[in-house]
């Protein structure tokens, strides 16, 4: 046999090993990566998601929390997996639309290093302050911030995130100089919201929803084109103030670059089924979560679409890689 043809040979054994392993998938557990901190949305969802899918796929579906960074410390660890399933990242907007612009050096790419698999959902952010602060309303925190250049700060649950570049959205186009305070995640932050250290926040619904019904925080505007069915009577930032003000968090499930379709689809078409399936669909809704369960063509065309609306946007309003 010559070398061309043992080339030849070993690459059809490569492709019917690599069809068998797609086939079989999976065969172990499954790590499911999470580049933030316990307790806050995307984890929350992780393990909601992580529990239906143990059922469905045979297998335990591991949550591992690999926190910082923006969460670019987890995307880095699933951009270096193996192409083969097995390391599954929960792939957030940050990670997949923006961060290769915020950071001017990151370790791996994600249009070149991860694979969509599926937007698991998407949710708006609550613009929040402490009760003490004597602001009720976004015009009149605006003109609070405008009054004491400086003064306020916004807390947030690191660079990067969600909550830092909705804060940054709000700070640009409400023309105010409030200082950046991030933690290393939202549960700190919140403490520090609370007991009044930094004075404003965007934060989920549902780890703020409590706060603000005892009257600890008062909540003035969501981050979205519309109001929330959890709370209506909430007004968007937009219709509070600050003009063409939009932001919509996401999250979705991503993969080594390089894995065999048939595993992808798979794991596509067992979220879907998961996310829309009733008791998900209402522990979604507690948390403010639409399902979408996109399939992986659909997923990447968002993710593109999500570039081309965020990076001019950053130039725009003079945000700068750090």
């Amino acid at each position: 046999m010559n070398s061309l043809t043992r080339a030849m040979a070993l690459g059809v054994a490569c492709m019917v090993c690599t069809a068998a392993a797609a086939q079989d998938y999976p065969v172990r557990p499954v790590r499911l990566i999470v580049g933030f901190a316990p307790g806050g949305s995307t984890d929350v969802t992780a393990r909601i998601l992580a529990e239906k899918l143990t059922t469905a796929l045979g297998q335990q579906v591991i949550v591992d929390n690999r926190s910082g960074a923006g969460g670019n410390i987890g995307a880095d660890i699933a951009a270096k997996s193996s192409p083969d399933g097995y390391t599954v990242l929960m792939a957030t907007t940050g990670v997949m639309a923006f961060n290769h612009y915020l950071y001017a050096k990151l370790p791996y790419s994600a249009e070149k290093d991860l694979a969509p698999v599926t937007q698991i959902g998407s949710l708006p952010l609550i613009l929040i302050v402490p009760s003490a602060l004597p602001a009720k309303s976004v015009k009149e925190l605006v003109a609070l911030a405008k009054s004491q250049p400086g003064k306020y700060s916004f807390g947030t649950s690191g660079v990067g995130g969600a909550t830092h570049v909705t804060a940054e959205l709000f700070k640009a186009l409400a023309d105010i100089n409030i200082v950046h305070v991030p933690y290393k995640g939202s549960g700190q932050m919140m403490g520090d919201l609370l007991s009044g250290q930094v004075q404003i926040a965007f934060d989920q619904i549902a780890s703020s929803i409590g706060h603000v019904k005892s009257g600890r925080l008062r909540a003035l505007g969501i981050t979205t084109a519309k109001r929330s069915a959890l709370l209506p009577e909430l007004p968007t930032i937009a219709e509070a103030g600050v003009a063409g003000y939009d932001a919509t968090s996401w999250n979705g499930l991503g993969v080594r670059a390089g894995t065999p379709p048939s595993v992808i689809n798979r794991l596509q078409q067992e979220t879907s089924k998961a996310i829309f399936a009733p008791d998900v669909k209402d522990r979604f809704a507690a948390l403010g979560i639409d399902p979408i369960g996109s399939k992986p063509g659909e997923f990447a065309a968002y993710i593109k679409s999500e570039r081309g609306k965020w990076i001019p946007l950053f130039k725009k309003i003079g945000i700068e890689p750090q």
